[in-house]
């Protein structure tokens, strides 16, 4: 699954070549630091883990069996370096509580956010999602804003693909809640009208 170029960077990173090193942490940087300031909600501790991350790329690239995209395996080892700093740190993440949202419900406020301009649908789910315990942040940014399968996930958090997609449920209701709440009531009740 991996790539050509991915394979012959891998390999010139592993015959110690520093500047093949540096385009990989060029191409993956962002993706790793927005993926940890999701989980970690914090900016310094995001910055932290993200070069841990890069550390125990760079340790063990050799270990890559380039089964599945490179990609895949740096957010699995971004995932589990994010994992290990909670785990350390037993902060309090703040747990969002699902109210009885029914599916037609989850789907309107998908709808309004549909209508909205697409970087203000982008600004407002990404500030929503902030709110959200960090594994669920986590997954709703790889499946909605990373565009990757389940099956992508389910290789990176380690689960499988259907209990991925009932997670994402859950994250949806979780953050509808959040939505509902800042969303301005008026555009609620204008898109639950049109839909009627």
């Amino acid at each position: 699954m991996t790539t050509n170029n991915d394979q012959i960077l891998i390999n010139q990173i592993i015959d110690g070549q520093t500047s093949a090193f540096s385009a990989l942490v060029d191409n993956y940087k962002d993706l790793v630091f927005t993926l940890a300031l999701r989980m970690l909600k914090n900016r310094e501790e995001a910055e932290e883990v993200a070069q841990d991350t890069f550390v125990k790329i760079f340790k063990s690239l050799d270990t890559f069996k380039g089964d599945s995209k490179l990609s895949t395996w740096i957010y699995k080892v971004a995932y589990h370096s994010c994992l290990d700093r909670i785990k350390k740190n037993r902060k309090f993440m703040n747990d969002i509580e699902i109210n009885e949202f029914t599916e037609h419900q989850v789907k309107t406020i998908d709808n309004a956010l549909e209508r909205m301009e697409i970087k203000e649908r982008e600004q407002a789910i990404a500030n929503c999602i902030d709110q959200l315990p960090s594994e669920d942040s986590f997954l709703l940014t790889l499946y909605y804003f990373d565009d990757l399968s389940l099956e992508e996930i389910s290789k990176i958090v380690g689960i499988s693909a259907n209990t991925i997609k009932v997670k994402l449920f859950r994250c949806r209701k979780k953050l509808a809640t959040i939505l509902k709440q800042q969303l301005e009531p008026e555009i609620l009740e204008y898109y639950e009208r049109e839909r009627r």
